[in-house]
């Protein structure tokens, strides 16, 4: 069993756990995922790990409340214990011979940007992390980028904290001001990675991203992450989840993602009737 440690509300809808589960923490690495169960009939769900201290041996998650298993998981308190907590898993993302790296975040994607921002500038990388969010009150992690990052743009579509505009925006200024990146990582909702690409593609630059929004499984076995990269089959949470930017087909994965949006929204409505009656 893998007990909760910590637990901290960090918007509305998303929340961070530290678990207890000292042989994950001491092989993970930053753009890998475990799989997890909350209870003992449920469903397993892949997550990012979010960060690590191998010497307390914990490991951070944080996700988003969108259908029945995350609010079991978030019913669930300091001291209770998951089932399961598998892991690492994936292809860690590449750091090693970086010099200086733009690391784009968008909404609960920040989650996963953040551990590649700090094992970067932990290896004497220059950072520059451009992070996005709605709006104010959506805001995650700000002060664990600021400590991992030499320059950090933030950004809202609404202007109420930060910039008003997009990570694309800042990313552009960024470029046309002058600053040469080795690479760009970008990790968030599929839209706002392809736009990233579309952009950094015109310069020139080489640009990663996570397909880590389109995992269910964890294993491949489900097939519902396959992507096209470069003409050729891959998965998400076999293959990668980090993949060039410029050679992934995301017209077609955003098609292929939305074929499950009608049965993910009934299922939160289902799992919120549920919750509802159990508290009458």
């Amino acid at each position: 069993m893998y007990e909760i440690v910590r637990k901290q509300r960090l918007n509305p809808t998303v929340t961070l756990m530290q678990i207890d589960a000292p042989l994950v923490a001491k092989k993970a690495q930053p753009g890998q995922f475990i799989i997890l169960r909350a209870e003992q009939e449920g469903e397993r769900i892949p997550l990012t790990v979010a960060d690590y201290d191998r010497q307390a041996g914990t490991v951070t998650i944080i996700y988003q409340i969108v259908g029945a298993t995350t609010q079991k998981l978030d019913a669930l308190e300091v001291g209770d214990s998951l089932t399961d907590f598998v892991g690492p898993l994936g292809v860690p993302t590449h750091t090693e011979g970086l010099k200086k790296v733009a690391v784009v975040g968008g909404g609960v994607g920040c989650a996963i940007a953040y551990p590649v921002a700090k094992k970067l500038h932990e290896q004497g990388c220059q950072v520059h992390s451009i992070v996005g969010f709605r709006s104010r009150e959506l805001v995650i992690l700000e002060d664990e980028f600021k400590a991992a990052s030499d320059v950090l743009r933030m950004m809202t579509d609404d202007g109420s904290y930060g910039e008003k505009g997009l990570v694309t925006n800042a990313l552009k200024a960024l470029i046309d001001a002058g600053e040469k990146y080795d690479e760009v990582i970008a990790i968030g909702p599929l839209i706002m990675m392809k736009f990233v690409c579309k952009l950094t593609k015109e310069y020139g630059i080489k640009t990663m991203v996570s397909m880590n929004p389109i995992m269910i499984d964890g294993t491949g076995m489900c097939g519902c992450c396959r992507l096209t990269v470069g003409g050729e089959t891959k998965f998400a949470c076999v293959d990668g989840p980090d993949f060039d930017g410029h050679l992934v087909d995301f017209d077609e994965t955003m098609e292929r993602a939305a074929m499950y949006r009608d049965f993910e929204r009934s299922q939160h409505e289902h799992a919120c009737n549920l919750l509802k009656k159990g508290e009458e």
